[in-house]
């Protein structure tokens, strides 16, 4: 297994879920792909925990603040982008239409980000990197593989994120629905991708998901139900790309499994999207 040394700017380097029992959320993702667990001391943000697969760093873990929870903001997972400069990045973000809901602020000396909103509504968080340098793992079995952006207003969306970190953004053809693949600056491969919700997604706000990749999507579909999770969407193909589901954490904290029938290290530019399709086709 390869480790990542640096992410590019522009490109997403972490993922991490904040949630209301760390202890039983530990348990349900250790249970569901193997990851294993190391706390970090986080000084005023308490205690940070690293989600681990064969001694690497892939995702991030922690227990939300009381006062989060009563703001309204629920257990969810949040996706992260490099960037070079947390400052620059944030004036670039407000420039263009986004908004800069918290930060930058400094996470001791691991790194600096902020907290941020697209001009959609769709949150996301930045991350310049310090002593932390993001997942040192993608794509991989357990590991996060494909960050996707469901919105209503694809073309603003797609704007925003190509002035703001320099995305390389292509149309998918065959998907049936409005959908874009976008690569970071300089990468030989998509990294994810932008839909318009329909009506047929019910009353979901705009949102980033992220794809960790499975053995089997109906395995582990059925393993997050019995683990205390839920499926939000049922396994289901994407012609020529895998199987995937949306699932939710005991918490509540949304995100996605595919199966890939590809080789993701393999997976060009001009191949179909991975999540091409990764739409629910009932309403949440």
């Amino acid at each position: 297994m390869p480790e990542i040394q640096s992410h590019t700017p522009g490109a997403f380097c972490w993922a991490e879920v904040g949630t209301v029992n760390t202890k039983k959320t530990k348990a349900f993702y250790s249970e569901l792909f193997g990851w294993k667990y190391e706390d970090k001391p986080a000084g005023e943000f308490g205690v940070y925990t690293m989600c681990k697969t064969q001694g690497k760093d892939l995702a991030g873990l922690y227990e939300m603040p009381p006062e989060l929870l009563k703001s309204g903001v629920p257990p969810h997972w949040m996706s992260y982008v490099a960037v070079a400069s947390a400052d620059a990045a944030c004036e670039k973000i407000k420039k263009h239409g986004g908004k800069v809901q918290q930060g930058p602020f400094d996470v001791m000396e691991v790194g600096r980000m902020a907290i941020c909103q697209d001009p959609t509504g769709a949150t996301f968080s930045i991350w310049q990197a310090k002593a932390h340098k993001g997942a040192s793992v993608m794509g991989e079995n357990g590991t996060p593989c494909w960050f996707e952006l469901a919105t209503k207003g694809v073309d603003k969306a797609e704007k925003f994120y190509k002035d703001v970190f320099g995305w390389s953004v292509k149309a998918g053809t065959d998907a049936g629905f409005v959908y874009r693949e976008f690569s970071a600056p300089g990468s030989p491969m998509p990294q994810g991708g932008i839909m318009e919700l329909t009506p047929q997604h019910g009353p979901v706000p705009p949102h980033w998901m992220i794809y960790f990749t499975v053995k089997d999507c109906d395995v582990d579909a059925k393993r997050c139900q019995t683990l205390g999770g839920k499926i939000i969407v049922p396994p289901m193909d994407i012609p020529n790309v895998g199987r995937f589901s949306v699932l939710a954490d005991p918490a509540g904290a949304t995100f996605a499994i595919i199966k890939l029938s590809l080789d993701l290290a393999k997976h060009k530019p001009a191949d179909k999207p991975v999540a091409s399709s990764a739409k629910p086709q009932k309403k949440k």
